[in-house]
């Protein structure tokens, strides 16, 4: 599928129906009917913008983990649904009175953004909290039902409409889009997991361990590093391992069961903190219910242990209440992200993309017309899809 570049051309409609914005050749959609059929290419030959809506053209989207488990049938979704929501596009149309950036910048036509997974309402008690990740009106790109006047809904797709009150950033030039697509969820959840640590321990000096080495955890070591942190990445696989040294890792270790002893985790956190190192933060990005258990009791007197990769319905974790009492120690729970999250995780990626591999962690790039094909891919942490 080729995608040739276009003007939009704007119509004017009653001002109450917001702005006709018309793309030829027509915008095109990957619709995914429900589980066990594979993606339908739908036109969307137009969208109307409301006052604060801005229209993109997607360079760039890359296939998060969600992604494929809703594909597979492991988590329940809305079907039809327009898939994706790590993506990096150039603004294209403005609706009435145009939109800003979580900076107050005015958005201009032309500019590369990338956008939050998440729509707050800005309104509700939870958004007066501060949790406009967790918003009662909530709306997430690439999870919602596709509708009449929001069928551009996700990130597969050449282009996207971005509703009024979505967080936009923007980003350099010099970037790739292979760096910049994951920030709009992987980066940006790792952000709000670091800070969520460090409102408990300073990371400068620590020993920080992390579970899972996909793409939240070389995220999460990279950052935890840049922070000053000695950290220890744990992964049952190989390559993974190999890879979070790349990322700043000062030490791997295999959780299996009858890992050597060399990589067990007791002697790797001894290597990299001293003999009886304990961590004083763990970050459990696997979802691995196993690796949870292995966190919590691991952690240092005082330390804290941030949950992010236990989103799908588990086993219960027992947790003596003497234990948190006496050990001092902080469970803390991230979902979603605030918009000052995918803030940092734009400048993040500008300080940081030369000094880790972050390009090379999206391993192929499929055209949008191949989008089954890209979600039938486990060979990487990311793989991409390019209209």
């Amino acid at each position: 599928m080729t995608i040739k570049a276009v003007t939009p051309r704007v119509v004017a409609p009653p001002a109450r129906l917001g702005m006709g914005v018309s793309v030829y050749p027509s915008a095109t959609a990957m619709v995914w009917p429900g589980e066990g059929h594979t993606h339908e290419a739908v036109a969307v030959p137009g969208v109307r913008l409301a006052p604060g809506d801005v229209l993109a053209q997607v360079e760039l989207a890359t296939v998060c983990g969600s992604d494929i488990h809703t594909v597979l049938g492991h988590r329940q979704a809305p079907a039809p649904l327009v898939l994706g929501h790590e993506q990096v596009g150039r603004v294209i149309a403005l609706g009435r009175g145009g939109a800003k950036t979580t900076d107050g910048h005015r958005v201009e036509l032309g500019e590369r953004v990338v956008w939050s997974v998440a729509v707050p309402c800005g309104r509700c008690a939870r958004c007066r909290r501060g949790l406009p990740q967790r918003c009662s009106n909530l709306q997430k790109y690439g999870h919602e039902r596709m509708r009449r006047g929001w069928e551009l809904s996700g990130g597969f797709a050449t282009h996207a409409h971005i509703l009024d009150g979505t967080p936009l950033v923007r980003v350099p030039e010099d970037i790739p889009a292979v760096v910049l697509a994951p920030a709009s969820c992987a980066t940006a959840t790792v952000a709000a997991a670091v800070e969520a640590a460090e409102a408990i321990v300073p990371l400068d000096g620590a020993l920080v361990l992390i579970a899972g080495a996909g793409m939240m955890g070389l995220t999460a070591a990279a950052m935890a590093t840049d922070a000053g942190a000695r950290v220890v990445v744990s992964d049952p696989i190989p390559q993974r391992r190999e890879a979070a040294l790349a990322f700043g890792a000062v030490g791997v270790a295999d959780p299996s069961p009858g890992a050597d002893h060399a990589t067990s985790l007791p002697t790797v956190l001894a290597k990299a903190g001293g003999r009886g190192a304990a961590p004083v933060a763990a970050l459990e990005l696997s979802g691995n219910p196993a690796a949870v258990r292995t966190l919590l009791d691991g952690l240092d007197i005082g330390g804290v242990l941030v949950l992010v990769g236990s989103v799908s319905p588990g086993p219960d974790l027992a947790v003596a209440p003497e234990q948190l009492v006496r050990r001092l120690l902080t469970i803390r729970g991230v979902h979603n992200y605030a918009p000052r999250h995918l803030e940092q995780a734009v400048r993040f990626l500008a300080s940081a993309w030369q000094r880790y591999p972050f390009a090379e962690q999206v391993g192929e790039t499929f055209p949008l017309a191949e989008v089954d094909r890209a979600l039938a891919s486990a060979a990487y942490p990311r793989v991409a899809v390019r209209p």
